[in-house]
């Protein structure tokens, strides 16, 4: 059968489709919208939910499970660049993730990847290359754009994944805003927890991480930017 007719073909089993819920996660209504039309066209009867940053998202996928997709933008309320992706994977491990985003940086492509994403979709892509990425997702697959694939492949980025799987969600946040130079006592503020359990937890991230110092941990967390990371002078 051709691939084409193929697609088509799969475009009409309502059925398995009517049973699928997705989550659409972006600040933008209209991407939200958008994308919830356009999934609702190529999945005739699937459940899309809405959610305007990464506590939405993560709300909407608790109180529907199960979710068969969550589709994520990376520049949104609660990101902190990718470790809002991580800290996702660490606490729903279960849920394929695919980043739907105008990024068009390979290395961080790459690193979303590495850290959980089952795909990265540019945002201009045409709504059938999407339809057909999603279905490639929810089959087990992983997908990078073509000018990922081709770039040249940073092993740290690989290694620093593989370091920090062991993460629980809330190291991830921790780690995150370490990253952006936040002291103690202000990520204890801004996640309303003890002083005493920041300490803990970058005592804990420091020994996931294989690092000795906080200085070393934030320079790992760099990997989380959404830009290439710097080399430490």
């Amino acid at each position: 059968m051709p691939l084409w007719s193929g697609y088509l073909q799969a475009m009409t089993e309502e059925p398995k489709f009517a049973a699928l819920t997705f989550v659409v996660a972006d600040d933008h209504p209209m991407v939200r919208d958008a994308m919830g039309q356009g999934l609702a066209s190529i999945f005739p009867g699937v459940r899309v939910i809405a959610a305007s940053d990464l506590a939405e998202a993560e709300a909407a996928v608790e109180a529907n499970e199960p979710v068969d997709l969550l589709i994520l933008d990376l520049d949104m309320p609660g990101m902190n660049g990718l470790a809002g992706l991580a800290a996702f994977r660490a606490s729903h491990p279960t849920v394929p993730v695919t980043v739907l985003s105008a990024l068009r940086d390979p290395a961080a492509m790459r690193r979303a990847v590495d850290l959980g994403a089952s795909a990265f979709i540019s945002k201009s892509a045409p709504l059938e290359q999407i339809g057909r990425i999603i279905r490639g997702v929810l089959a087990g697959e992983i997908h990078l754009p073509e000018e990922a694939r081709a770039a040249p492949h940073d092993a740290a980025d690989q290694d620093f994944a593989a370091r920090a799987v062991d993460l629980t969600p809330q190291q991830w946040r921790v780690l995150g805003l370490m990253r952006e130079g936040k002291l103690n006592k202000q990520i204890a503020h801004e996640l309303s927890i003890g002083e005493a359990t920041v300490k803990a937890h970058v005592t804990t991230i420091l020994r996931k991480l294989g690092v000795r110092s906080r200085t070393q941990a934030v320079i790992e967390a760099r990997r989380l930017d959404l830009s290439p990371p710097q080399a430490p002078a």
